[in-house]
């Protein structure tokens, strides 16, 4: 085991071996396996956002099997998909890959300004897999968040009690926050602070913008003078309200973009000591050799062989 990877768990002190075993197996596969970073293929757009609007770009993707391949082909650390793609797949490619089981999802079927995932799988579902970790989101903001705090405290303690690691998706939205403030520098530190206070081990944010959402913590970053103007910046506070970077911080690739604003974000991460990048719709809605491309570029980022 890498030095960098025996670092990181020594901040998990309260886990048990099995739970520590599965953190080291995402850290130490694919091309990044050692370097204590992270790029993990996560799929589970097609019940977030539907079939076509994520697969149509690139058909092959409506094959569960497909994203199991891409994932282990390009070297990622772990995949990541709700129960049905998972249970399609996971005995085909068993051990080639960790796998992170998504136990709540949520459709845009009807419009909510107050989002409430559903739970759609669990932890015996996880172990019945093979799978290293558990995934859950949050909405801080919403009007429910109380009742997602409470539904992980308890998934995230069977979790834990059978040897898995927790991955947290912590995505601010609801009534109470506007559409910029999801991505507020001072909502997305909140909100990767209270996934690492409820237990994560990894916690998936988006990228933060430098708006300031709230008034009164407005007043704390002019008064502090909070360095906030560049990207990388802003990631380094993300990464230190996760415990001062005790706690491994990914970011979320969000909507397919150009290749060079990706790169770009992803030397933003590097540069303020984020631990990498789950990365899904710029990744499977392209032809397999030109995604394999893509991801090695951002693994070879992050491993600062690309500058």
């Amino acid at each position: 085991m890498g030095d960098r990877v025996q670092d990181i768990l020594s901040w998990y002190g309260s886990d048990n071996a099995g739970t520590k075993a599965n953190i080291a197996r995402m850290l130490r596969s694919g091309k990044l396996g050692g370097t204590g970073k992270l790029v993990i293929l996560p799929v589970d757009q097609g019940f977030e956002h539907g079939p076509a609007r994520s697969f149509a770009p690139n058909p092959s993707g409506y094959n569960p099997h497909y994203h199991f391949q891409l994932a282990i082909d390009a070297g990622c650390n772990a995949y990541a998909a709700p129960l049905g793609f998972l249970e399609a797949g996971a005995a085909e490619f068993a051990g080639q890959i960790p796998l992170i089981l998504k136990l709540n999802n949520h459709d845009v079927l009807h419009d909510e300004k107050d989002p409430r995932p559903s739970v759609t799988g669990s932890v015996k579902d996880a172990l019945r897999l093979g799978c290293s970790a558990v995934g859950f989101t949050i909405y801080p903001g919403s009007a429910h968040c109380h009742a997602m705090y409470e539904q992980l405290r308890v998934i995230s303690a069977q979790a834990k009690a059978h040897g898995l690691a927790v991955v947290v998706w912590s995505y601010p939205r609801g009534a109470g926050l506007s559409k910029e403030g999801e991505t507020a520098i001072d909502v997305v530190t909140y909100a990767a602070q209270i996934a690492a206070q409820l237990g994560a081990h990894i916690i998936k944010v988006k990228l933060p913008t430098a708006h300031l959402e709230q008034a009164a913590a407005k007043k704390v970053y002019e008064s502090a003078k909070i360095p906030i103007g560049t990207l990388a910046e802003r990631v380094a506070h993300v990464v230190q309200s996760a415990f001062d970077g005790r706690r491994i911080v990914i970011f979320s690739g969000g909507a397919k973009s150009e290749d060079a604003h990706v790169f770009e974000e992803a030397r933003a991460i590097r540069t303020g000591g984020g631990f990498g990048s789950i990365i899904g719709r710029n990744s499977f809605q392209r032809q397999k050799p030109e995604a394999i491309k893509f991801l090695h570029t951002i693994m070879g980022i992050y491993a600062g062989e690309n500058q």
